[in-house]
């Protein structure tokens, strides 16, 4: 006798219709400030803004919350004015990247990137001479500028918390001298770390280490103490591109771990990524740059197997020999003409990887496309897809793990 539901009740899906699992992401690292998002390229306008578009893919794939990176005062202006536009959305940071730390010298040696963000790659170009030195004055009037930026953003939220959930972008890079020196950038680093000590209360800190690990340890113990006992709210050393040793220090100090496209280019990269504890990990796209390319080591992660495919009837039946237009019925110099024709027009290889949103380039814009080799919080899929890959886990795994991670350190309301 076949089972009664009792009254009122809901009956039980069935395998195939239970929901299955739908990601969500925090992108903890996204250059949202850089002109490049308002469809500025080196100064000169290519195609509109279309920022609230880019914000619109990033939801449309989870992507639930960002957090945009701020790395000198005008994108760390930008970067609040944006948040403020996407309340629950999208928050900031606040600092002076490395990168951007020649304000504090006494020659101010800036290198102009037009308002952009600083490119991930490293570059081989002539580094900044040792001889630019900090200049005292200026330094103290960037604190102070930087301090009084930090209480008035905290401050003026009383009816919601504030969108500036971390102090940061700060560290040191030693990829990149030719932005900034070895010896101002340790000062830059110094001094902001002083500052991120004084806050009451204190911001977690987005940090940034490039070929400089035991520079950078050094002074996250100087100022927070050997076990980094001192550091109330937590860190992360983001666009994490070191050694598995590195790695685990970092983690051993209770430190989080970012990893975007740059963190899956090379089989030593991702022999990293597959150390990280879950408990550490958290996930980024760092858009416009660190896009995951055909290149990197961590592309096969997103590619689909082939699906088998199955015999039809058409498939198996016995040719017909007496069948109008058969291929038996076309002579064999008939057919390589045929052949020849057909192939003269070059076929554009499809993508070994299925795109989500149509990609063209920036001259070609057209609403709703995605701008090739823009990267965009959207694609935080692939980072969360490749993770799960390396580590042998699930998506949902990584992303659940991600999330409770970011959730902990910064004060986002999740």
């Amino acid at each position: 006798m076949a089972a009664v539901d009792a009254p009122g009740s809901v009956p039980a899906p069935s395998p195939a219709e239970e929901p299955s699992y739908k990601p969500r992401y925090i992108d903890i690292g996204i250059n949202l400030a850089d002109p490049i998002f308002r469809g500025q390229y080196h100064s000169t306008q290519r195609h509109p803004d279309d920022l609230s578009a880019v914000i619109s893919r990033a939801k449309e794939v989870g992507c639930q919350k960002l957090i945009i990176t701020g790395s000198d005062f005008p994108s760390s202006r930008h970067a609040l004015e944006i948040a403020k536009e996407y309340p629950g959305v999208v928050y900031t940071t606040a600092g002076i990247h490395p990168c951007s730390s020649s304000i504090f010298s006494t020659t101010h040696a800036h290198v102009d990137i037009n308002g952009h963000s600083i490119p991930c790659d490293a570059d081989p170009s002539q580094p900044i001479s040792e001889d630019h030195v900090p200049d005292a004055h200026k330094t103290a009037s960037i604190i102070s500028e930087l301090r009084h930026f930090i209480e008035e953003a905290r401050s003026n939220n009383i009816t919601a918390p504030s969108p500036l959930v971390a102090f940061g972008e700060i560290g040191l890079d030693y990829d990149r001298l030719h932005y900034c020196s070895r010896r101002v950038q340790l000062h830059s680093f110094a001094t902001q770390l002083d500052l991120a000590v004084s806050l009451q209360p204190q911001l977690p800190l987005f940090l940034h280490s490039r070929a400089a690990h035991s520079d950078f340890v050094s002074l996250l113990k100087a100022k927070f103490g050997p076990r980094l006992e001192r550091l109330e709210r937590g860190a992360v050393v983001h666009s994490f591109t070191g050694t598995v040793e590195e790695m685990r220090e970092l983690a051993d100090l209770g430190l989080y771990v970012g990893t975007n496209g740059c963190s899956f280019k090379t089989l030593d990269n991702c022999a990293v990524v597959r150390e990280i504890p879950l408990d550490r990990i958290m996930l980024e796209t760092d858009g416009p740059w660190c896009e995951v390319r055909p290149s990197h080591e961590g592309w096969k992660y997103l590619i689909e197997p082939p699906a088998p495919k199955t015999a039809s009837a058409a498939d198996t039946a016995a040719p017909n020999a007496n069948s109008a237009g058969s291929i038996e019925d076309v002579p064999a110099p008939a057919k390589a003409r045929k052949s020849k024709q057909q192939s003269k027009k070059p076929q554009k290889k499809e993508s070994e990887v299925p795109e989500r949103f149509i990609t063209v380039k920036k001259e070609k814009w057209v609403e709703g496309a995605m701008v090739k080799g823009r990267n965009e919080p959207c694609m935080i899929e692939r980072v969360g897809k490749i993770v799960a890959g390396i580590k042998g886990v699930t998506v949902e795994e990584v992303c659940e793990a991600a999330w409770r991670n970011t959730t902990k350190v910064f004060p986002i309301d999740g």
